[in-house]
């Protein structure tokens, strides 16, 4: 309907001489202003030298007969917006179609392939609650993706050579461990490091060449010639740390929903990175310095770069280099997002910069969304300080609070997820996230079971009026002269999903489900549905909202439980 308005509208500026002339075709904030609410007459007033008022008055009679039965009114507001008003007609036609599966679903990148990373936790730390927020963004993101039609491969990049492992394998040799039990074992090994590399220069010598040993042996791990008892002992630490780390991450990401078709680690990342790298240096478009490797952003209007320190260790813009070469070789994409905190902005447009030099084509291809970072009331936190809260720690507090109100396990868990997911997912991209568990998990709006209530009400209504009655969407008999407003909300969800593609923002399908559930309770409240003449339409209509919250809610990635 929205691209319907436009093209009647940029056919009649046209006619007026302003067919250049942007405009939009937007829902107003209250839906007494109608459905839609168009500013072409205030946008072309200058162009045409004319009241918007006047332009007005020459769009809206193109606009009656372009809609048709389908405007149940078109009218001037304020000094020259235009107000329409879907008939009932046109609302009962489109909730008709929101029995369909594919309800909401566009072709709008229809064969196109698009890669997105996202989640991105590092072995040899426990999977903190910042990781998870990345983890249930992309995997929105990803879902908005594929309600477009695209194909999607998602992807994780762990960090399993570096500092932070370094950290953790120096700790662990300092004890004499030889086999690593758990990921909560890694996490305060990994805290106890990086303790000791802020406050003992010794400590900081000893990790900073076990990173360079690190790097050496997990490079040459296929071919082992040469390796000491030492060595291999010390490979051997790595890989249960990297194996116990992964199991860990995968039993989250379960949770969350999530299941990736690639994952990629540093030490996949390295050889290809410096490949790359050097390669740079010979073509002239990276540089040595100091003995070190650089970039030279200031070129571009950005900052100096390291590749490669001057210990001779790649550095995570080597390593992403290599990653990009990486994903071209194991699969066909058209596009590439990269998911990450907003605090990588600044990295990611130096390492684009550098990639447009490296490999244009790859660079071309490539894009980066940043998302806010997570707070509770304690502000920010740091795996390195050992004040994180670990997803793990996070997600079992919920469970436990959604237990105390839901003794079946698996519908405290659905719970749970559901509101850990929603309290993410309502910010904008790049906003920060305030996380408050106890409103998470409350049933008064605003929240994750806010909208599973909602959905298991509704269901409840349908199942109590009986199989036959609720197998279809029946709005064609006993129409009310004027839809009720939770159908015209109902109507608006294909563009809903449209907006929140073009945004990459999953915080518009969030906060439209919100609306949709408060009005669907306030239909439940105040109209009969079963019993009446008009059942049939209201049972479609109920139908109707089931399948867009279900819709909404597996965009979101969030549980649809079958009872609470």
């Amino acid at each position: 309907m929205e691209d319907r308005i436009k093209e009647i509208v940029q056919k009649e500026l046209t006619k007026l001489g302003a067919g250049d002339v942007s405009f939009a075709v937007e829902w107003p904030a209250d839906l007494a202003h109608g459905d839609y609410a168009v500013n072409a007459a205030m946008a072309a007033s200058k162009v045409l030298g004319k009241s918007p008022r006047d332009i007005a008055e020459a769009l809206v009679p193109a606009l009656v007969e372009g809609l048709g039965e389908d405007a149940a009114s078109v009218l001037i507001a304020g000094p020259g917006f235009i107000n329409i008003t879907l008939s009932e007609r046109a609302v009962s036609a489109r909730l008709a179609e929101a029995g369909e599966e594919s309800w909401g679903r566009n072709e709008d990148e229809n064969g196109t392939r698009i890669m997105v990373e996202y989640g991105n936790p590092n072995p040899f730390k426990e999977m903190h609650i910042g990781h998870a927020t990345g983890a249930v963004i992309g995997e929105a993101s990803a879902r908005l993706i594929e309600y477009s039609g695209a194909t999607v491969l998602r992807d994780t990049f762990g960090g399993d050579v570096g500092p932070q492992v370094a950290k953790a394998l120096w700790v662990f040799q300092k004890d004499g461990v030889t086999d690593i039990a758990s990921a909560q074992e890694i996490g305060k090994a990994y805290t106890q490091g990086a303790t000791a590399y802020e406050e003992s220069e010794e400590a900081k010598a000893e990790i900073d060449a076990l990173n360079t040993r690190i790097y050496d042996i997990v490079g040459r791990q296929e071919d082992q010639e040469g390796f000491s008892e030492e060595d291999r002992a010390l490979l051997r630490l790595w890989q249960k740390g990297r194996e116990v780390s992964m199991e860990e991450f995968n039993q989250l990401f379960e949770l969350l929903g999530t299941k990736y078709d690639y994952t990629f680690f540093d030490s996949d990342t390295t050889k290809p990175g410096m490949d790359a790298v050097l390669d740079a240096v010979a073509k002239g478009v990276l540089e040595e310095s100091e003995g070190a490797i650089i970039y030279r952003g200031e070129k571009k209007g950005l900052h100096t770069l390291v590749f490669v320190t001057s210990r001779g260790t790649p550095t995570y813009e080597t390593k992403d280099i290599g990653l990009a070469f990486l994903k071209e070789m194991r699969a066909a994409t058209d596009r590439v997002l990269i998911l990450t905190a907003v605090e990588q902005v600044g990295h990611f447009k130096v390492f684009l910069a550098a990639l447009e030099d490296i490999a244009p084509m790859l660079a071309k291809k490539t894009e980066h969304a940043a998302h806010g970072l997570l707070q509770l009331t304690t502000g920010k936190m740091s795996s390195r300080k050992g004040n994180v809260i670990t997803a793990r720690e996070l997600i079992t507090e919920l469970v436990t609070a959604a237990t105390e109100r839901n003794s079946d396990p698996v519908v405290a868990l659905q719970v749970a997820i559901g509101a850990l997911k929603y309290m993410i997912l309502r910010s904008a991209p790049g906003s920060n996230i305030i996380f408050d568990p106890e409103k998470s998990l409350s049933l008064d709006g605003d929240s994750g079971p806010y909208l599973q209530y909602a959905l298991v009400r509704a269901r409840s209504i349908v199942e109590k009026a009986g199989k036959g009655s609720a197998a279809k969407n029946d709005t064609s008999s006993e129409r009310p002269e004027t839809p009720y407003v939770l159908s015209r909300l109902i109507t608006r969800f294909p563009e809903i999903i449209r907006k929140a593609q073009t945004l990459r923002a999953p915080h518009v399908v969030a906060q439209y489900l919100t609306q949709l559930a408060s009005e669907w309770n306030s239909f439940y409240a105040n109209e009969r549905i079963i019993g009446e003449a008009d059942e049939a339409y209201k049972l479609g209509i109920a139908n109707a909202f089931i399948k867009t919250m279900e819709n909404g809610l597996w965009v979101l990635g969030i549980p649809a439980p079958e009872k609470m």
